[in-house]
């Protein structure tokens, strides 16, 4: 009677599935920091693998989608920025929070320069008026 070996088969499949799929990660992740438009197509030549097997990867499928739609829906010009350099909703929260600190303390400057200013030209005023004045002679 044959030794069962299958195991062997079996566990060199999965090798070979987590290979492909890791070869589609890295072509798609290249392919969007390039700026580079992704398609199945694109993505199945630059990763070298089918077309079919693409479509049949629920994550991998909507990932290529979303970025289709998201180059589809820009207007022409430069390319899109690739997600990965993209500001977060915090990063961009923090920046309107400190845009925002810089105008209040530019208003309190501006307020405090205008009441200087005010100042001073107040009393350059009075003196004007003083040294022209017909008693002080």
């Amino acid at each position: 009677m044959r030794a069962d070996n299958s195991h062997h088969i079996t566990a060199a499949a999965r090798r070979r599935s987590a290979a492909t799929r890791k070869r589609a990660i890295i072509a798609l992740r290249r392919m969007d920091n390039a700026g580079r438009p992704v398609t199945f197509d694109a993505l199945a030549r630059e990763a070298k693998v089918s077309r079919s097997w693409l479509y049949n990867q629920p994550d991998l499928r909507a990932e290529i989608e979303r970025l289709r739609a998201r180059r589809n829906g820009t207007a022409p010009g430069p390319p899109p920025v690739p997600d990965r350099q993209r500001a977060s909703d915090a990063s961009l929260l923090r920046r309107l929070e400190s845009a925002t600190e810089r105008v209040r303390y530019l208003e309190a400057e501006n307020r405090q320069l205008r009441d200087a200013l005010a100042v001073t030209l107040g009393e350059r005023r009075a003196a004007a008026i003083l040294c022209n004045a017909p008693d002080a002679l």
